[in-house]
C-alpha cells in the first residue's frame, strides 16, 4: 500500500472516475451473495411450495446478470480511464525531469533504457496495476459480501473458512518479496537487451564492414537468455501461489461442505439453505484465487512503474543562481580550472588559465585529447569543473540562472544533430521565428536554394538526424540555426568538417559576418580556417602550451607550428 500511495499525485485529478469505478464495483460485488440467495429462495419457493410464478425465475436471473455485466463494464471503463491519465501525467512528468535533469544522467543512463521506462514501462505499468486494482477491490468486495452472508446464514461454518485467510496472506507476503527482486532484475536484463540493439542498429555500418554479425548475434544471445531465465524464475515465483492457496481452499471448503451436510441430515437446513450455503461457499473460490493471483501482476506493475517515479522523486535538477543579464558582452575568464571524468584517471583539462575579451576571436587548435571539446562543454555547463571556475562577464557560470547562461551561447558541432521534423522547424529550435526569417537564415548559411529545391520546401521533413540530407547540409543547416540564435558567445566546434571545398568557402564567408561582434572561439584541426583569429591557442594534454596570433606561433616553431607543418607538408 505504501508503494500504490506513490501513484496517488498522478490519478488524484481523476478522482470522479475512481469514485464511479469504485461504486460499480461494490455492485458487482453485491451481486455475488445475491446469487446464492436468489437460488436458494427460488429452490425453497419453486419446488417446496410450488407457489411462485415462472416469469419470476427468468427475469430475476438475467435482472440480475445484466446488472452484474453493467457494473462490471462501468468498474473497468472508469478505472481505464483514470489509469491512461494516470500514464499521461506519469510520462509528462518523466519527460520534463529528462529535460531538466543534470547532464550525467545522460553518461549514466542508455538511451534505450530511459525509453524503455518512459515509453513502456509506464504504459505497461501502469495498465498491469489498474487490472489488478480492479481485481483486488472488487474481489476483496466479493468476499466480504459472501462471507458476511455466510456468516449470516451459519455463522459455525463460516469460521472454518476464516482459517483459509491468514495461511494465504503468509504465502502472498513470502512469495511477495521474491518475485518484486526478480522483477527488479528482470527490468535490468532487459534494458541491457534493448542496448544491444540500439548499437548494432546505430553502427550497422561498422558490424557489417567488419563481419562481426556472428560476434553481435552471440552478444544479442546471451542477453536475451538473462532475460528468459529471469522471466522463468518470476513464473515461478508468481505462478506457486495458485495452487498453494488452492490447496488451502480445498481443505477449507471439504470441511465446510462435510459438516454442512451433516448439519443438513440432523434437520438444521432446508435444501435451499443448503444449496445457497455451498453455493456462495464456492463462489469464495474464484475471488479467493483471483487475489492470490493478483500478487504477481501488482508486483510486476508497481516495479515497472516505480523506475519512472523514482526518475521523478529522487533525480538531481541542474542548479543554477538567480544572475540574468540579458544578454551579456561575451567575456570569458577561464580560472585554474581542472576537469577529470572518472576518479583516478588523467585530467581533460588540467588547471587552464585562460581569458577571452567580448567580441575577440580565439581559436583553440591541438592534438587529439588535447581537451577543446571539454572546453566548449564546461561553457554552457555541459558538464562541471572537479576545481576552478570560468566566468561569463565577471559573474561565475554557476551564479547565472541556467536557462539565461545558455541563452549566451550558440554551438555548432561535428556532432549534428537534427530532429525528425520540418527544416523550417530545426532552424527555428526553441524560438518563434517567421517565415522570411527562416529563408534569411538559410540564404546566410548557403543552403536557401537546395532547400527551396525539396518537394514541400521549408515544410520538408528531414528524417531521422536529418537522414534525409548529406553531411554537408547537415552541418549548414545548424549553421542557420545558430544565425538565428544570435547569441552573443559562439562556439565552432570543427563546424566546416562535413564541408566540401567549395562549400566551405560560402559557409566561412557566412560565418564570418555572423562572428563579427561577437565572442567566438573556433575549435578546428584544419588550420587554414583559423588563420584570421585575433588569437590562436594550442593546448596540449588540457594545459595551454602557447598563444599568439597565427604569424606569431609560426616564428615561435612551438606546438602550432609543427602542426602546421604536419598539415601543409604535402
Amino acid at each position: 500500500m505504501q508503494r500504490l500511495k506513490r501513484l496517488w499525485p498522478y490519478v488524484r485529478h481523476s478522482r470522479a472516475g475512481l469514485v464511479a469505478a469504485a461504486l460499480a464495483a461494490a455492485v458487482t460485488a453485491a451481486t455475488e451473495p445475491a446469487i446464492p440467495l436468489l437460488l436458494g429462495q427460488l429452490l425453497d419457493q419453486g419446488f417446496a411450495g410450488g407457489g411462485l410464478p415462472l416469469w419470476i425465475v427468468p427475469v430475476a436471473i438475467i435482472g440480475l446478470f445484466a446488472v452484474r455485466s453493467l457494473s462490471g463494464f462501468l468498474a473497468q471503463y472508469g478505472l481505464a480511464w483514470v489509469s491512461n491519465r494516470a500514464v499521461l501525467k506519469l510520462r509528462e512528468g518523466m519527460f520534463a525531469r529528462l529535460l531538466s535533469h543534470t547532464p550525467e544522467l545522460y553518461t549514466q543512463q542508455t538511451a534505450s533504457g530511459m525509453t524503455n521506462t518512459l515509453v513502456y514501462e509506464a504504459q505497461a505499468g501502469v495498465t498491469i496495476l489498474s487490472a489488478s486494482v480492479l481485481t483486488l477491490v472488487r474481489d476483496t468486495l466479493i468476499l466480504v459480501g459472501l462471507l458476511a452472508y455466510l456468516l449470516w446464514l451459519n455463522w459455525q461454518l463460516t469460521l472454518v473458512v476464516g482459517l483459509l485467510f491468514p495461511a494465504v496472506a503468509l504465502v502472498m507476503r513470502a512469495l511477495g518479496k521474491r518475485l518484486h527482486r526478480v522483477t527488479v532484475e528482470g527490468q535490468k536484463a532487459t534494458d541491457s537487451l534493448a542496448y544491444v540493439v540500439e548499437e548494432n542498429v546505430l553502427a550497422w555500418r561498422i558490424v557489417r564492414l567488419h563481419g562481426a554479425q556472428a560476434q553481435q548475434q552471440e552478444r544479442f544471445r546471451f542477453s536475451a537468455d538473462s532475460v528468459r531465465r529471469l522471466m522463468m524464475k518470476a513464473v515461478v515465483a508468481g505462478g506457486t501461489m495458485t495452487p498453494i492457496t488452492q490447496m488451502l481452499a480445498s481443505v477449507a471448503i471439504s470441511a465446510v461442505i462435510t459438516v454442512a451436510l451433516w448439519q443438513s441430515r440432523s434437520g438444521g437446513t432446508s435444501v435451499g439453505e443448503f444449496v445457497s450455503f455451498v453455493t456462495a461457499m464456492l463462489q469464495l473460490v474464484a475471488p479467493a484465487k483471483h487475489l492470490s493471483d493478483v500478487m504477481a501482476p501488482l508486483t510486476r506493475g508497481l516495479a515497472a512503474v516505480e523506475r519512472g517515479l523514482d526518475l521523478i522523486e529522487h533525480s538531481p535538477v541542474e542548479q543554477g543562481g538567480g544572475f540574468d543579464a540579458g544578454r551579456a558582452r561575451g567575456d570569458l575568464a577561464i580560472e585554474g580550472v581542472s576537469l577529470r571524468y572518472r576518479e583516478g584517471s588523467p585530467p581533460a583539462v588540467d588547471a587552464m588559465d585562460l581569458r577571452v575579451r567580448a567580441g575577440e576571436t580565439v581559436a583553440l587548435v591541438g592534438p587529439s585529447g588535447a581537451g577543446k571539446t571539454t572546453l566548449a562543454n564546461l561553457l554552457p555547463r555541459f558538464i562541471e569543473p572537479t576545481a576552478g571556475r570560468i566566468t561569463l562577464d565577471g559573474v561565475p557560470l554557476a551564479d547565472w540562472d541556467v536557462q539565461a547562461l545558455r541563452r549566451q551561447f550558440a554551438l555548432v558541432s561535428q556532432d549534428v544533430i537534427l530532429f525528425n521534423d520540418t527544416v523550417a522547424a530545426n532552424v527555428a529550435l526553441g524560438a518563434t521565428l517567421s517565415r522570411e526569417q527562416v529563408r534569411a537564415a538559410l540564404q546566410a548559411a548557403h543552403l536557401l536554394d537546395f532547400v527551396e529545391g525539396l518537394p514541400q520546401g521549408l515544410d520538408t521533413v528531414i528524417g531521422h538526424n536529418g537522414s534525409q540530407l548529406s553531411g554537408g547540409q547537415r552541418q549548414r543547416l545548424a549553421i542557420a540555426r545558430a544565425i538565428v540564435k544570435d547569441a552573443p558567445v559562439l562556439i565552432l566546434d570543427e563546424a566546416t568538417s562535413a564541408l566540401d571545398s567549395e562549400s566551405e568557402r560560402a559557409v566561412q564567408a557566412a560565418l564570418e559576418g555572423l562572428m563579427e561582434g561577437r565572442t567566438t572561439l573556433v575549435i578546428a584541426h584544419r588550420l587554414s580556417t583559423i588563420e584570421k583569429a585575433d588569437r590562436v591557442v594550442a593546448m596540449e594534454a588540457g594545459r595551454v602550451v602557447e598563444q599568439g596570433t597565427h604569424t606569431e606561433l609560426l616564428a615561435a616553431g612551438g606546438l602550432y607550428a609543427r602542426l602546421h607543418a604536419m598539415q601543409f607538408r604535402n
